[in-house]
């Protein structure tokens, strides 16, 4: 009985360690979803403004410039945002599970950009076309990250190599809600589709055309740094659920095992003092 204790001590103490480092965890998640937060609140407004600017030039214009050009699609670009660590639930599972339960059986039709270490282990683990991928960038993207995406998936897209840019990521809504969506940013003529501008007279200076090569790739770029914060603020706020939920199950089972030593422990008292008068009674 007595090593039974000890082990249960032994299992307390270990649990303990393990809760102080997951509500560590929780309190540097906390800090950083805070931080994310304040990013994606200021990022927001100058996204929308410049999908509403991209779209009111392009409800405007009738040129055949190869950005709003529609082709057949034979090959597809995926951006796809996960993190460079774990410990956040599902949030790099949905992601990825997103991307792989549509594209297992036809992984030749689709091209992927990644971002952060766990996509990028996933895709090429199953064999997956990986055409440029970024690390390190997950929890803190700048937006010189999202102009080098950009830049590559836009040179990827007038060579002729992928026939749309898609950007996947977790759109942040609570703290508690996250939803993993796919958003298609090329062909830009889409934009003109769904575009609510209604057409007006605009002069462009210097034409139309320079117009649009300097706005398009601002718009892809704005998009996928947009991405990026939504993704950065999703993922803070799982590693913290996450690691709150770790916590409050770790006090559950301290909770329960000190139940368990409390009676083990007075098992043995109770052994011990029988044994005394069981000894007693024998040398009457």
């Amino acid at each position: 009985m007595a090593q039974s204790t000890r082990e249960i001590k032994r299992r307390i103490k270990g649990i303990g360690s393990t809760m102080q480092i997951t509500k560590a965890m929780e309190l540097v998640s906390t800090a950083k979803m805070r931080k994310a937060r304040i990013r994606l609140d200021k990022s927001r407004p100058y996204y929308l403004t410049v999908l509403d600017s991209i779209g009111d030039v392009i409800n405007n214009v009738n040129i055949n410039h190869p950005l709003l050009r529609k082709r057949e699609v034979k090959k597809s670009l995926y951006i796809v945002a996960t993190a460079d660590r774990g410990l956040a639930g599902g949030y790099n599972a949905n992601i990825t599970r997103l991307i792989d339960s549509k594209f297992r059986n036809k992984k030749d039709s689709i091209s992927l950009i990644t971002i952060g270490l766990k996509g990028r282990d996933f895709f090429k683990s199953r064999g997956y076309d990986i055409v440029g991928e970024f690390t390190g960038i997950s929890e803190e993207p700048s937006f010189s990250d999202a102009s080098e995406i950009g830049n590559l998936a836009v040179e990827l897209f007038l060579k002729g190599e992928i026939d749309e840019i898609n950007v996947v990521y977790t759109r942040f809504i609570t703290t508690l809600s996250h939803e993993p969506i796919i958003i298609k940013l090329l062909p830009a003529e889409e934009i003109r589709e769904n575009s609510k501008v209604p057409k007006k007279v605009i002069d462009f200076e210097p034409s139309p055309e320079e117009v649009l090569d300097y706005l398009i790739p601002k718009y892809i770029e704005s998009s996928v740094f947009g991405a990026l914060i939504e993704a950065s603020s999703s993922e803070q706020a799982a590693r913290r659920v996450a690691m709150e939920s770790a916590t409050d199950n770790a006090e559950e089972m301290i909770e329960e095992l000190n139940m368990s030593y409390n009676r083990a422990r007075q098992a043995a008292i109770t052994m011990e003092i029988s044994e005394i008068v069981a000894g007693a009674e024998a040398l009457k």
